[in-house]
């Protein structure tokens, strides 16, 4: 028995080695980027985009030997950016960055030209309704002005003590007026578009700052009828004291964009099948598609490219797994985790026969982090795997066991509702909430790849490690802490249901 044992170690050894020496002479990282972000582009469900990434994603496994295919679990609706310019015309002309939002409707193909006016602050709904028949033939600007375009951390370097915390003060207020103020006209952020579009409004301006130079977050229009833009904070603070000031300011718009009707969507599964236990699983996770303010290049190209990379090196170096490996590629994570938990709903086969699962979905960075996701003995299996991997790229993971279920936030989680062992690859920060996610930001160039071939040298390796394993993975569930904020036990997260008919109301 000894004898099986120092030669599993040698094997092991000798295949981690080949992992590594083959992820640093041989990465094919930087290409995959370039194809996906660059030539693809963004990945918003429901776009020919996103289509074609599923297509890229099936020839690319093929080339590697790697059987793999797209397997519809909805439909979304279908849409297609095109061109956006914005420019003031008048007082004087100037070229505006910025951008129409996801989902939003087409101006003619002229463009609009016309003057705007903000959301005023009244005394309430009854007043605001009163005041909305201004609105029509006119842009609104819905969004607060922001008072300084610097982040805080140039504030911390370069101002006083007093002059920061006055900033940061009035700032606060500010915040806390301009929430008043739209709440006193009856609606939120969330349906005030609507209510402005049915009074007449040509167009909808905004600014959603995140907080980063140059960084604005792009989400969805939610109007049915007319264009909504995202302008940059420099060019709508320009915009805003021009109002403000009676200038009388007017910009024209065009945004093309092209309605495709309901399209499919889809989840790109690659596998590799296991020799002994074929109906067991491996599954490397990462979700496919992204927010279109950039190329998604952080959330998720990142994530997307190190479990194709970890999948070409296993099957090159280890072809023949003892357990089933598959890669699951997720459409719309973005919008509620839908193909992951389409996945789950309709295999509840694979689902059972998991033995783990590792999803990477945070940016860039190389991972620190990784939480037992409140299995009882998830320290048993994963501390024996990560210690296989070279000190390298384990030294500044920490871990948690048996930590907590993540009852959210990446696809990981549409799986630990069901009880199956599965784990988020948490990375290193890299500014990835103020720069890039669901930014303009989130492009090529923001990529880290030493960070990234780190994380699909460890996948791999963590993959091999858990498809040779001895032992099935144990299931058994941790009593959950408190939860500190409510003072009751926390409970389990329940499984939910995909939307499977989606972006009605985008």
């Amino acid at each position: 028995m000894l004898h099986g044992i120092i030669a599993f170690a040698q094997t092991t050894k000798d295949i981690v080695d080949k992992i590594v020496k083959e992820a640093n002479e041989n990465s094919q990282l930087e290409p995959l980027a370039h194809e996906l972000m660059d030539v693809i582009g963004p990945r918003l469900v429901g776009t020919p985009q996103m289509q074609k990434a599923h297509n890229w994603a099936v020839e690319k496994y093929a080339q590697w030997g790697i059987t793999a295919k797209n397997e519809k679990w909805g439909q979304w609706r279908g849409w297609e950016r095109g061109i956006t310019h914005v420019d003031l015309v008048s007082p004087r002309v100037v070229s505006l960055s910025g951008m129409q939002l996801a989902w939003s409707p087409s101006t003619p193909k002229k463009g609009i030209t016309a003057g705007m006016i903000i959301i005023p602050d009244v005394a309430d709904s009854l007043a605001f309704k009163k005041w909305l028949p201004n609105v029509k033939g006119k842009f609104v600007m819905v969004s607060m002005i922001q008072p300084t375009g610097r982040p805080d951390y140039n504030w911390e370097e370069f101002a006083t003590k007093e002059s920061f915390e006055k900033m940061k003060n009035d700032r606060d207020a500010q915040n806390d007026a301009w929430r008043e103020r739209i709440k006193k006209t009856g609606y939120t952020s969330r349906n005030i578009n609507g209510a402005l579009e049915k009074a007449g409004a040509i167009g909808i301006i905004q600014s959603r700052w995140s907080e980063g130079f140059g960084a604005n977050k792009i989400f969805s229009a939610n109007t049915t009828e007319i264009s909504v833009v995202d302008l940059s904070l420099e060019d709508y603070g320009l915009l805003y004291r021009m109002v403000e000031h009676g200038e009388q300011p007017i910009i024209k718009v065009m945004a093309e964009s092209k309605e495709l009707g309901t399209v499919p969507t889809f989840n790109t599964i690659a596998t590799i099948p296991g020799t002994e236990l074929p109906n067991e699983y491996i599954i490397l996770s990462a979700h496919f598609d992204s927010w279109d303010g950039a190329t998604g290049a952080t959330d998720n190209g990142t994530g997307t490219i190190t479990m194709m990379e970890a999948a070409r090196i296993l099957k090159k170096i280890y072809p023949n797994p003892k357990r089933t490996i598959i890669v699951g590629h997720w459409g719309s994570e973005e919008q509620g985790l839908n193909g992951s938990r389409a996945f789950v709903e309709d295999h509840p086969e694979i689902v059972e026969g998991v033995q783990a699962l590792f999803n990477q979905d945070n940016g860039t960075g190389r991972v620190v982090r990784i939480s037992g996701q409140g299995f009882l003995n998830a320290y048993d299996y994963m501390g024996s795997w990560l210690e296989a991997a070279p000190e390298s790229i384990t030294k500044e993971i920490e871990t948690t066991f048996p930590g907590t279920p993540g009852g959210g936030g990446s696809d990981y989680a549409s799986f630990v509702a069901e009880g199956a062992p599965a784990f988020s690859l948490s990375s290193l920060n890299w500014s990835y909430f103020n720069y890039t996610w669901h930014t303009n930001l989130d492009t090529y160039d923001k990529i880290v790849f030493d960070d990234v071939r780190n994380n699909a040298i460890l996948t791999a390796i963590l993959a091999y490690m858990a498809s040779e394993d001895p032992d099935r993975t144990s299931k058994e569930k941790s009593v959950l802490p408190m939860n500190p904020r409510t003072g009751e036990q926390m409970t389990w997260p329940a499984t939910r249901s995909p939307n499977r008919d989606g972006g009605k109301n985008e």
